[in-house]
């Protein structure tokens, strides 16, 4: 029997349908989308330590994947939910109890002379900002349901990638529309990505974080642990970060008469915590990717909002991805400029023209 189609119009159907079917299944999955890409990123962070005792120790592929998903579940999850549940819960009191903050706002302004709000709209606002941060955690108090379903999927994803791992990457690289270099950088932006913003920042957030509170229940401060918790997401947020914390802490206390634990606090923050940010950023860059401030800042305004506390890597990641494509694009648009470009030498002296020849760049010669 004849189609009524032609290979053409088949081939845009065919790809029309593909488009179709996975929004239907993307729409399906979009609450746990997070899972899936927490699993790309938990892929990129442990696969040195698979392919070292997997590829060098040669070791049981089966095992060492079951001992890394509870590795990360000790490290990183179990700590990153307790941190999480804490912020969370502790953000929200405040948000519905704001009498204790209203009290110390209006110290301040006693002791400054500046109106800085109203009682109705201050109010307003620390009930938003609770809200807004309880958005950001929506796995967590959710439900107990949401949260094992993410996790399960996270780690069911993550066991495959890593026990099919050739078939995973031969996949990867089939049915994404890249040629080898453009796939090699992508892949490339990926890793540095993830070990800036997941190992280098982690690790700077988990010591700023810890020096902050430290900082705090040294100079007297309540809610050490609490505040801390703040500074350890908060750090994440290149310029601004933890003196977001640690500022307005030692403001308060000069402002409540405890002037020498506020400028205790304050020189303890702009010296030892804002310069171990410094220091440790500058060795950590050579070794775990170098990325722009811009675009981490960039990133987490664009990705927090939609993925949540994953956006703080995710955001980066796809503003650094739309970079690369970008040049990808510039490159190869003017490589196809140059290949299709004909150049027309005038005859010589002798009346033989020279052939015309296609100019094509040493480093498209290269890949060939």
């Amino acid at each position: 029997m004849s189609n009524i189609y032609s290979q053409r119009q088949q081939w845009v159907l065919l790809i029309v349908s593909i488009i179709v079917v996975g929004l239907f299944i993307l729409y399906g999955i979009h609450e746990y989308v997070s899972a899936f890409l927490g699993s790309v990123i938990l892929y990129v962070v442990f696969r040195p330590i698979f392919n070292y005792f997997v590829r060098k120790r040669h070791y049981n592929r089966i095992v060492v994947t079951v001992l890394v998903l509870i590795f990360s579940l000790i490290v990183i999850v179990f700590p990153f939910l307790f941190l999480s549940v804490l912020l969370v819960n502790r953000i929200i009191y405040y948000s519905k109890n704001t009498e204790e903050i209203v009290k110390v706002i209006r110290k301040i302004e006693d002791l400054t002379g500046i109106q800085l709000q109203d009682r109705e709209t201050l109010q307003t606002l620390l009930e938003q900002g609770g809200n807004f941060v309880a958005q950001l955690f929506p796995s967590v108090i959710g439900g107990t349901l949401d949260l094992i379903i993410i996790i399960g999927l996270m780690y069911f994803a993550l066991y495959y990638m890593f026990v099919h791992e050739e078939l995973f990457l031969k996949g990867t690289y089939k049915y994404l529309p890249f040629d080898h270099q453009t796939m090699q950088q992508l892949k490339e932006e990926l890793r540095n990505l993830v070990n800036a913003n997941v190992i280098g920042q982690g690790m700077i957030s988990l010591i700023q974080g810890g020096l902050t509170g430290l900082g705090l229940y040294i100079f007297g401060f309540q809610d050490a642990i609490f505040w801390g918790t703040i500074s350890f997401f908060l750090s994440f947020i290149p310029v601004l970060g933890t003196p977001l914390v640690w500022g307005p802490a030692g403001i308060i206390a000069i402002a409540s008469d405890r002037v020498g634990a506020g400028v205790g606090l304050l020189i303890y923050g702009g010296v030892l915590v804002m310069n171990i940010d410094n220091v440790l950023r500058m060795v950590l860059a050579k070794r775990m990717g170098n990325v722009h401030p811009l675009v981490t800042l960039t990133g987490i305004v664009l990705g927090v909002p939609i993925f949540g506390i994953l956006g703080l890597v995710i955001g980066p990641l796809l503003i650094d991805y739309f970079i690369v494509l970008l040049r990808v694009f510039e490159r190869q648009n003017r490589f196809r400029m140059i290949e299709n470009k004909k150049e027309i030498i005038a005859p010589d002296e002798s009346g033989i023209e020279i052939e015309e020849t296609s100019v094509k760049p040493p480093s498209i010669q290269k890949f060939e």
